[in-house]
């Protein structure tokens, strides 16, 4: 079901000064590709400009709530609020999907749930609102908005998870074999690729997993594994 802007802004309590930025936010490629003699302009460049944006305002949250942590604890913490699955969390708690323009294709094939496309227009929204209304305003809707999805009583729920250690130390502690890890499929257009990586065992396979890049997607595939032994009781 489409939702209409004006609606999103009333929920989210922000109004944007220039209507047409934040329509770009939502506007996926496949409609632009579609109405190609139209003004429309897809939200690819808003993504990367609201990827950096994430980038700095996550850093500066967890610079000033954890004082005593190492940069590299900080880095890791970051990396677990900025991936994919994070991105489509907060996505799907503000009913994103409802409001993005599709071609029609993506949108018989599924796209307006697809984790992908709901994490890039997270990073588009957040740009746009970014150069609507600059970093303060930025900041702010992540402060009411997400980061009390992260952290709860000074606490952070999301916690660091390196599933692919996980599962090396579980398979070494029971002397189940050698892992090996696989990209079974690439799918999506260049500037929306999608890896899919499968985790062996000798020849069995024992899990799954997708990602925008190569190590998200193994990354995946080894928490599908863990889960999958865990369930036979290693």
């Amino acid at each position: 079901m489409k939702g209409d802007l004006k609606q999103l802004q009333q929920q989210l309590q922000i109004q944007f000064h220039d209507a047409a930025l934040l329509k770009q936010a939502f506007t996926h490629a496949s409609y632009v590709n579609e109405h190609r003699f139209s003004q429309h302009q897809d939200n690819e460049r808003l993504e990367f400009l609201g990827d950096a944006v994430l980038e700095l305002t996550v850093s500066e949250y967890l610079y000033n709530l954890l004082p005593d942590r190492p940069e590299g604890e900080l880095t890791k913490l970051r990396a677990a609020i900025v991936c994919e699955p994070s991105l489509v969390k907060f996505a799907e708690s503000l009913g994103f999907g409802r409001y993005v323009l599709l071609g029609k294709g993506e949108e018989l094939t599924g796209g307006r749930t697809r984790p992908a496309l709901l994490a890039d227009v997270f990073e588009s929204f957040v740009g746009a609102l970014y150069l609507d209304q600059g970093l303060d305003t930025a900041r702010g809707f992540l402060d009411r908005h997400v980061f009390p999805l992260v952290e709860t009583d000074g606490k952070l729920q999301m916690q660091m998870s390196d599933f692919k250690t996980e599962l090396q130390e579980l398979i070494q502690h029971h002397g189940m074999g050698t892992l090996e890890y696989r990209i079974v499929e690439e799918r999506g257009p260049a500037h929306e690729r999608e890896f899919v990586s499968e985790v062996f065992m000798a020849s069995r396979s024992l899990g799954k997993g997708s990602g925008r890049s190569k190590k998200e997607a193994e990354q995946q595939a080894a928490a599908a594994a863990l889960q999958q032994l865990k369930n036979e009781g290693a």
